[in-house]
């Protein structure tokens, strides 16, 4: 069949964008990228936060979603970037190759063109198979994934974009690394997965969370979550791991291996450390772990089972705290940053190419705060701390936060100000019923920071509103293929 001059056109933009891409120097090597989340109450503009990972060095950046925002405000910066696909969209992506089509056309092929966005992978689910989520999505991960690949390949694209699937570690089990396996339900299901990432050249993307280990057990070995040498290493036949990064890592090498995928190359999508929020989460614990983890990637050692060979790359949770997630797993959720939400670096950490340098031009509200006026009885304030942390992020006055030791009356004022800088100052936000006032004294204390927000005008990230609309576009649009195709027949 003859080529159109539009095909024709978009076959040499792709050809100069692989030939320009693969020609950068060190910016598709092995290294450490960042986890870009927008679950914030404060969003910097994308531009913003893209100039603050150039100024970094930061080459490599995995997205959540496909935020055209985002996506836009990476044009031609050449940083790598993984794409995701959220959970709720798998089961329409499974069962519809137009839905597939459409998501690639508007998520991905806009975007590969000469300046453009330097896709190199896209993420199907986020944790598709978490224990949590009992097999609600499971079903639907490996036809998506089929849907896509094709889809891909129809925009000639599939040589140069890859699939993934991020996982959560709790997929494989073991007591020792190398009896490590997948869970007996996820067998089959990781046999097919492991199967198409193999055939296709595509890593296995794995999250790895030492912090979630040392959280959720009393006996879990606190210098064994860390990389500076434990006194309770862990002995595996000849093998001996002294933390817990390496030892799940193996685990991992080891039930691949069980599938006959031993030498897959493996990704980490997501590891960290929180800051505030849990007894374990400060900022000296978060800069232990996250340079101690840097520095053994960089050094090459590897791990036991894969000696001299560490990830492909590794992806630090994450590059902003993000004050509007949820809190069910505990209230750190809120401070995985390695830079607060204005894009303030909270410790020094240094990627490999220098410490972390913050965010430029960030717009700043007034430097004004909303706090509990000392003249007035508080003792009826309880109903308006339900509303303004509600809206707020208050998590850091609870028991393991920054700021839980800054009495009753602060307590209030942290909320106030919260709810107040939020509302982007209104006037009428810091009333509650003439218990607040403005200061202009910074009423921070100690280690407890009183934010102001950021203006971030009109460039900030669509953030889950976008997902939701392309969510129902899309659904729309496959049933209203399905009532034509009806309606032919």
């Amino acid at each position: 069949m003859e080529m159109s001059k539009t095909d024709a056109a978009a076959s040499v933009w792709i050809l100069l964008h692989l030939f320009a891409f693969s020609a950068l120097p060190d910016v598709v090597e092995s290294g450490i990228g960042v986890n870009w989340g927008t679950v914030s109450l404060h969003n910097l503009s994308p531009s913003t936060v893209v100039n603050l990972l150039i100024d970094n060095k930061i080459a490599k950046v995995k997205l959540f979603d496909a935020d055209p925002n985002v996506l836009k405000a990476l044009m031609g910066t050449q940083i790598q970037v993984m794409v995701g696909i959220p959970n709720e969209m798998l089961a329409l992506l499974s069962s519809s190759t137009a839905a597939a089509d459409l998501w690639v056309s508007q998520n991905v092929s806009r975007y590969m063109i000469k300046s453009g966005v330097n896709i190199k992978y896209v993420a199907v689910g986020n944790e598709p198979f978490l224990t949590s989520y009992s097999g609600q999505f499971q079903s639907y991960v490996v036809p998506a994934l089929m849907n896509l690949q094709q889809s891909l390949a129809r925009a000639n694209l599939a040589g140069i974009i890859k699939l993934v699937v991020p996982c959560n570690a709790d997929a494989y089990e073991s007591n020792l690394p190398s009896q490590g396996a997948f869970r007996p339900e996820l067998t089959q299901i990781m046999t097919q997965l492991v199967s198409f990432l193999n055939s296709n050249g595509s890593p296995f993307v794995v999250n790895i969370y030492p912090f979630l280990s040392l959280y959720g057990n009393s006996d879990f070995p606190q210098d064994y979550a860390f990389f500076e040498g434990t006194t309770h290493p862990v002995t595996d036949g000849p093998n001996v791991y002294y933390n817990a990064f390496d030892g799940n890592f193996d685990t991992l090498v080891a039930a691949l291996s069980k599938l006959g995928y031993g030498q897959m190359p493996i990704v980490i999508g997501e590891v960290g450390w929180p800051t505030d929020g849990a007894i374990s989460a400060n900022l000296s614990a978060a800069r232990a772990f996250n340079q101690g983890l840097i520095y053994r990637v960089l050094s090459n050692k590897g791990t036991p089972l894969r000696p001299g060979a560490p990830p492909m790359d590794v992806y630090l949770f994450s590059l902003l705290d993000e004050g509007a997630k949820s809190v069910l797993p505990g209230n750190f959720e809120r401070h995985w940053g390695i830079f607060s939400f204005d894009g303030q670096a909270k410790y020094a950490l240094n990627l490999g190419n220098g410490l972390l340098k913050n965010a430029k031009d960030v717009e700043y509200l007034p430097f004004r705060w909303c706090v509990a006026d000392p003249s007035k009885d508080l003792s009826g304030v309880a109903n308006h701390l339900k509303i303004a942390c509600g809206y707020a992020d208050c998590t850091t006055l609870n028991y393991g936060g920054s700021c839980n030791d800054i009495g009753a009356k602060g307590n209030i004022s942290y909320a106030f100000n919260s709810y107040y800088q939020v509302q982007k100052q209104n006037v009428q936000s810091c009333d509650f019923d003439g218990l607040g006032m403005v200061t202009f004294l910074d009423p921070s204390i100690g280690n407890c920071r009183f934010l102001v927000g950021i203006n971030n005008g009109r460039e900030s990230s669509g953030g889950p509103r976008s997902r939701l609309q392309l969510t129902l576009y899309l659904f729309i649009f496959f049933w209203m293929s399905r009532v034509f195709v009806m309606y032919l027949s």
